[in-house]
């Protein structure tokens, strides 16, 4: 189980790994989605295991709620959870050439 790993990496011209630009997809809200609210110490990829079995998938719920920098919720906090995982995972192969 890893958290990066759909971004891509490349070794730079003095042999060091480096990540290269991953591009996601808009998210917009749909009728699938559910709304919740965060408890004590919810993590990104523990929501993404949670609703959609797989913690590599917790950029679609970072996207779809703006959040960036950071991987655990604020108490409270409400979190959209996208509901269209199929469409929203081919928009991303697409964008990434995978």
């Amino acid at each position: 189980m890893q958290r990066y790993i759909n971004t891509k990496r490349k070794v730079d011209a003095d042999g060091k790994r480096v990540y290269g630009t991953t591009y996601y997809p808009e998210i917009p809200i749909g009728n699938s989605d559910t709304f919740i609210q965060a408890a004590d110490r919810t993590r990104l990829d523990s929501l993404a295991f949670t609703h959609y079995g797989d913690v590599s998938l917790w950029w679609i719920i970072a996207k779809a709620n703006g959040i960036k920098g950071i991987n655990v919720l604020k108490t409270g906090q409400l979190i959209r959870i996208p509901g269209n995982v199929n469409r929203i995972v081919g928009k991303f192969l697409e964008l990434n050439g995978g």
